[in-house]
């Protein structure tokens, strides 16, 4: 396959081309040649306003529902949902029916992505069935292609469990990925706790449960390195998933500052609420970790800033009308993302296109032991387009959910195409 793009920005800091614009052609999955006004007359031309192209974008926590829950989604609409929002690589969690804590069900999803558009990562669980009580064959699930561990959507609540798994992944180089939520103190909690959820009377999910969680998993991460024998790799060893308030924030900072191998990221759609949006009762707002205070905001945006945050994920989490058109506290928690991400960070995130760009590619590729990818010529071709400036209508999800509350809604930053494996899309 040829494809000659015109006049594309390259973002890119590993580049030698960073910040030019130039000519890109693409020639068998490759990148041919970089320079101005090339030509190739049997190439597909592509070009655009104001285009940009970067190494294709990763999502660190996307949940596909499949296998178990495919009306909800599949591996074919979440890779095309994931192509339509600018990725050509995400993590799935494992909490499918079967959760991925077997080698046959890993070898499934990684299978069913081989060779596509959207390459699938599997992150397999820590205990079976994700239920917390007993391990999973990590070494197997490692030696099989897991990119990570986590139990997804059910944080570790466990203290033993977690250490143990610090020290079982250590001598293998494998990530643990947690979400922090103490869950003896959200039980039946619909919404941040707060004035809000006084005010509508709704049962609050308090900051402290994010906050104590965390900060037990970081002094187990520093017990673990001080009883370790292993040296440490330079890549870290536990990813905290989705922080989502003030104090947390500053604990992964100082985490940081003392050396801890510790990185974190932030789902898009936290940037772009807060916990007095849930006025009306919209269910498409029920996300947990849930909304917070305009202060959490705040310390999100510093914290993405400073680098304090590393990634930027969808958290894409699709549920069907039945799960989400009902009362407020009786529906499932979760958004979709994946197709509105990349917009909301342009809007929300107070970053410059160059650094959220860093927080989609590089950075969640050193997190995941990931190949980097470099525009360069002779490197393999695989690239996010898009436009930062674009403004678009969100009018149609490429999801079997539709549990967003952006349809309809005019975004900036627009994707334009995802070129991998030798395979383009173009939008």
């Amino acid at each position: 396959m040829k494809v000659l793009i015109r006049s594309v920005r390259i973002i890119d800091k590993n580049s030698p081309f960073n910040g030019q614009v130039k000519d890109i052609l693409i020639r068998d999955g490759k990148i041919a040649e970089i320079g101005d006004g090339l030509s190739d007359a049997d190439a597909l031309v592509k070009e655009g306003n104001g285009l940009c192209v970067s190494p294709g974008w990763v999502d660190m926590r996307v949940a596909s529902r499949d296998p178990g829950f495919e009306h909800k989604e599949d591996l074919d609409s979440v890779r095309t949902t994931a192509a339509h929002g600018g990725f050509t690589e995400i993590v799935l969690l494992p909490n499918s029916e079967p959760v991925v804590h077997s080698k046959d069900t890993l070898n499934y999803i990684k299978n069913s992505g081989r060779g596509g558009l959207v390459t699938l990562h599997v992150a397999a669980s820590v205990t079976r069935k994700a239920q917390g009580v007993d391990f999973t064959e990590m070494i197997d699930l490692h030696t099989a292609g897991a990119v990570a561990f986590t139990d997804g959507e059910h944080p570790v609540q466990n203290a033993d469990l977690f250490l143990k798994t610090i020290l079982y992944l250590q001598p293998l180089n494998a990530l643990l990925m947690n979400r922090p939520e103490d869950r003896q103190l959200t039980v039946f909690g619909q919404m941040h706790e707060g004035i809000t959820s006084t005010l509508i009377g709704m049962k609050g999910m308090p900051s402290l449960a994010e906050e104590m969680m965390l900060n037990r998993d970081l002094k187990l991460l520093e017990y673990a390195l001080e009883k370790s024998t292993f040296a440490l790799t330079g890549q870290p060893m536990l990813h905290v998933s989705l922080v989502s308030t003030t104090e947390a924030v500053e604990l992964i900072r100082e985490a940081k500052r003392k050396g801890l191998p510790v990185t974190c990221d932030v789902a898009a759609h936290q940037l772009a609420f807060e916990d007095r949006d849930l006025i009306d009762f919209d269910t498409n707002l029920k996300v947990n970790p849930p909304f917070r205070a305009s202060s959490d905001h705040e310390a999100i945006r510093r914290g993405l800033l400073d680098g304090t945050i590393d990634a930027i994920v969808s958290d894409h989490n699709p549920h069907d009308e039945e799960c989400k058109n009902l009362e407020f506290d009786h529906a499932d928690f979760g958004i979709t993302g994946l197709e509105t991400a990349f917009s909301l960070a342009v809007m929300h995130s107070g970053l410059k296109t160059e650094d959220i760009v860093e927080k989609l590619t590089s950075q969640p590729r050193h997190i995941l032991r990931l190949a980097e990818i470099n525009i360069n010529a002779g490197s393999e071709a695989n690239l996010t387009f898009f436009e930062p400036e674009t403004e678009w209508v969100f009018d149609k999800t490429y999801s079997k959910s539709k549990n967003t509350p952006f349809l309809g809604k005019t975004l900036k930053g627009a994707v334009r195409g995802v070129f991998n494996n030798d395979r383009l899309d173009w939008y």
